[in-house]
């Protein structure tokens, strides 16, 4: 119960720092353009709560992902965008379609049919060669990344910056699922997977930074979404030792098509307009 309230806990923190960041490019933008860097710096505190909270909710998940299978925290991880949606009808005046508010209640469903029948359990812990192999996956998203800047045509590139921001999260969730802090815990600091999840966070956020200023924001939170959510789940449920529970293996794919569809239909929330 305490990892999922740790994954509950990353999807409420992410969602709701997507709004205050908002709020706080808002109040700056508003601060004329005379004023000093400690004016505009308090207008837009809230921007400063909200990079906090997301580092919150990426220790969060951390501690989730030790006890519960990569499916079920990706997908909960996923929802904070209806987190987002619900509060930016609350503090910033938006109005959900029918469409939307029907993808909400799919997406809650979902995740209780997910936590229902996801099985708890340690990952698979890996060897020297597993840990060098991630930290090659995590070059191999920065690559990806590279060649999406590098693209002049900014609709492609987008595409691309999108799938570079979703193996870059994925990866640094199969990083956290299975990363074995040592003891004494310095020898942690030499593992290779911690360098790959290092690498991948940090090339994931960039991505999805540059993929949402040349691209629709509907279709790269889709792409990162779907990305970030299915390639873990494969990889955790077929190397890692993620399972679910006995007799309820459909209850686990309904949920988790579930969320995922809800998800992607809520997708134009991923990031509100400032």
């Amino acid at each position: 119960m305490l990892a999922l309230l740790g994954a509950v806990l990353g999807a409420l923190a992410y969602g709701t720092a997507t709004v205050l960041q908002a709020v706080g490019v808002r109040r700056m933008a508003a601060v004329p353009h005379a004023s000093s860097w400690p004016a505009r710096a308090r207008a837009g505190r809230l921007y400063a709560v909200g990079l906090a909270l997301d580092g919150a909710g990426f220790i969060a998940s951390l501690a989730a992902l030790q006890t519960l299978p990569l499916f079920l925290v990706e997908s909960m991880l996923a929802s904070s965008v209806g987190v987002t949606a619900v509060l930016a009808v609350a503090f910033l005046g938006l109005r959900l379609a029918a469409l939307e508010i029907g993808a909400l209640v799919v997406t809650g469903s979902g995740l209780v049919l997910l936590a229902v029948g996801a099985h708890e359990g340690p990952a698979h812990r890996m060897d020297a060669t597993g840990g060098w192999l991630l930290l090659a996956g995590a070059v191999v998203v920065a690559l990806t990344f590279a060649v999406g800047l590098a693209d002049r045509d900014r609709a492609r590139s987008s595409l691309v910056l999108a799938a570079a921001s979703g193996l870059g999260f994925g990866l640094t969730g199969i990083v956290a699922r299975v990363l074995d802090a040592s003891n004494p815990l310095w020898r942690t600091v030499f593992q290779p997977q911690l360098w790959a999840l290092v690498l991948a966070g940090a090339v994931a956020v960039v991505a999805y930074g540059f993929a949402l200023e040349r691209g629709r924001t509907t279709s790269v939170a889709a792409i990162t979404f779907a990305v970030e959510t299915v390639i873990p789940a494969v990889i955790g449920l077929a190397w890692l030792g993620d399972s679910v529970r006995h007799g309820f293996a459909a209850v686990a794919v309904l949920g988790f098509i579930a969320t995922l569809g809800g998800c992607l239909a809520l997708a134009g929330h991923a990031e509100v307009a400032a």
